[in-house]
């Protein structure tokens, strides 16, 4: 656990036997919100850090970019020791949870639509994932200048509170097929993500990038 920019606290868990880091993350403020949740593993370990940071302090929000096991699977656990929180998640995502049992305790939120309170301003964006091309949402604090960037900007290695200088116009360029397959989707994301002026993106996977 560490504070990676102003009060954004980032949670690591490196895999070796694929050479990846899985990233969640905390946006500090009177209403916290936690960006992913990790599998289930993950939410284990991730769970007594959280209650470290929030220091007695309520977990208002979990952010689910996409339904996928890294970004959502452990849900219920944490769910379960914070009762009071939402997922915040797209129509579809919320869609999946419902099967899972997971209804009363989700927002749903549309691209364009944001989140506000005295601490932050949540921004979200459409993010035709690369499972299924199911449409997720990525998300921007518009005060700090923070995207949360899910799976669309990642690098290999262990990436424990690592920070690399970047361009975001060279970010948003080298966005691949890997990352969105569809041609028309992956160019209407650019377009869109080409508008913006974020100061730093949280990967969920390698190092943040400073920009």
């Amino acid at each position: 656990m560490s504070i990676i920019y102003n009060d954004l606290y980032q949670f690591s868990t490196y895999v070796p036997p694929i050479d990846l880091t899985f990233h969640q993350y905390l946006l500090q403020a009177e209403e916290s919100v936690l960006v992913h949740t990790g599998a289930m593993q993950q939410g284990e370990a991730l769970l007594p850090q959280l209650k470290t940071a929030l220091n007695d302090k309520k977990l208002s929000y979990i952010f689910i970019s996409h339904f996928e096991s890294d970004e959502c699977g452990a849900l219920s656990l944490i769910l379960k020791h914070f009762p009071e929180a939402k997922a915040v998640c797209s129509e579809i995502t919320a869609r999946q949870l419902s099967g899972f049992g997971i209804t009363s305790k989700v927002l749903v939120k549309k691209p364009g639509e944001k989140l506000v309170t005295k601490d932050y301003e949540l921004e979200f964006i459409s993010y035709f994932s690369e499972m299924h091309l199911w449409e997720g949402l990525l998300m921007i604090e518009n005060k700090r200048g923070i995207l949360f960037s899910s799976d669309l900007m990642f690098r290999l290695g262990k990436a424990d509170n690592a920070i690399i200088e970047g361009s975001w116009q060279e970010e948003v360029a080298n966005i691949t097929p890997l990352q969105v397959p569809d041609p028309n989707r992956r160019l209407e994301l650019q377009e869109t993500l080409g508008k913006l002026t974020p100061k730093f993106i949280a990967t969920g996977h390698g190092p943040c990038v400073k920009l």
